[in-house]
């Protein structure tokens, strides 16, 4: 009985490789038989754009569309690549024929129409895109329409829209509650300006609620107190950033020791700043200090908290004021030559110490709370440094 299994499992065996072979055969030229029905202008029009040659990619897929007017997704991709290479007119021009067109089925006619707002956009016609934006909001295209939107807000700085197509954006992925806090302390700014210090604190409040640990918030709400006289308030509010992000004390250092200073209590201001630098090497406070205790401590103990300062966290600016704290003390020809090395370390201090983006590697020597090349919020380094 064995035997027989065992040999009926030796005839099955190549039955099945058989089969199995024979439906590949059948799978490969189903394969082949659509390969051939592809126009070649799609494959050179792939092969373009894989070698990143958009000219010839759009010179091919345009024939393709040509050759098959019933395939809707080939249009669009020939706009999106008309869009890229800045030719927005011929793009605009492609997606209103589509629009005109009877057999474009409904569900893709506002793929079209957010294709066209985005052309629009690109060339400038901010308005127009907004139009249609609107007008598809309520359909298959609204969360990417309510996106394009936010973008176009932030841009024109509307900041009232924008807060409030970024709360019908949130969801479980993207709560934006520090772009929403981020659009009040715009505003807490703009009415700061003016002096209108009750609209700015409301604004401040806002920007809290929508995210405690809203640095901007801290120094504005300062900001007001100082504004308003309310010194030991404003103190408290800076001091507080401690707690949300240690690493923006550097940009409330200054307002802090300016507080202090107003108090009649500038001893306590230098030593809240060598607290601070003690306590985190990484603030950039040497600059500060350097200079506050200079004025009320006299040159020898500044030169001894550049020395501090430069050996807890060694930068070019520190190595700058270690240098110029020293010069009093040399002969006329040492000077000359610390002249040339502090003159050197200044120019590659200002050349390589930078504010970065950490999503875009986006450099400045300027701060920015909102990065100009990606578009991302809170994403500067507050303290620059040294490029490598």
């Amino acid at each position: 009985m064995a035997l027989e299994l065992d040999l009926w499992w030796l005839l099955l065996f190549p039955a099945f490789f058989a089969l199995g072979w024979l439906a590949a055969r059948v799978d490969m030229r189903s394969v082949l038989r659509q390969a051939k029905e592809v126009p070649a202008g799609f494959f050179r029009g792939l092969d373009a754009l894989v070698e990143e040659d958009s000219g010839a990619a759009v010179k091919a897929l345009a024939e393709v569309a040509r050759q098959q007017p019933a395939v809707q997704e080939l249009p669009l991709t020939l706009g999106k690549l008309y869009r890229k290479r800045g030719e927005n007119d011929r793009a605009i021009r492609l997606h209103q024929r589509m629009l005109e067109s009877t057999d474009l089925p409904a569900e893709q006619r506002d793929a079209v129409r957010f294709e066209l707002a985005q052309d629009f956009r690109k060339a400038g016609l901010v308005d127009r895109a907004e139009e249609i934006l609107l007008k598809l909001l309520n359909g298959n295209m609204g969360r990417s329409a309510r996106r394009q939107l936010l973008d176009i807000y932030q841009q024109d700085r509307d900041w009232e829209k924008a807060i409030a197509t970024a709360k019908e954006l949130r969801n479980d992925a993207h709560s934006y509650q520090h772009e929403v806090a981020q659009y009040h302390c715009e505003l807490a700014q703009g009415e700061l300006y003016k002096s209108n210090y009750a609209e700015a604190r409301r604004h401040v409040t806002e920007a809290l609620a929508a995210n405690r640990k809203c640095v901007r918030a801290s120094l504005i709400l300062g900001d007001i107190e100082f504004a308003e006289c309310r010194l030991e308030e404003a103190i408290a509010a800076w001091q507080g950033i401690e707690k949300q992000n240690f690493e923006y004390l550097s940009m409330a250092a200054e307002r802090l020791f300016d507080a202090y200073e107003k108090l009649g209590k500038p001893s306590e201001g230098i030593a809240l700043l060598r607290g601070y630098q003690k306590t985190f090497p990484q603030l950039e406070l040497t600059d500060l200090l350097y200079q506050k205790v200079a004025t009320y401590e006299g040159e020898a103990r500044a030169l001894e908290a550049a020395r501090e300062a430069v050996h807890a966290r060694p930068s070019l600016n520190g190595v700058y004021r270690l240098i110029e704290s020293q010069m009093d003390g040399l002969s006329p020809e040492g000077r000359a030559d610390a002249e040339v090395i502090r003159a050197l370390v200044s120019k590659h201090a200002q050349r390589l110490t930078v504010h970065r983006c950490k999503c875009c590697n986006f450099r400045s020597r300027a701060f920015f709370w909102h990065c100009p090349a990606c578009g991302e919020w809170e994403s500067f380094t507050p303290n620059r440094s040294e490029i490598h």
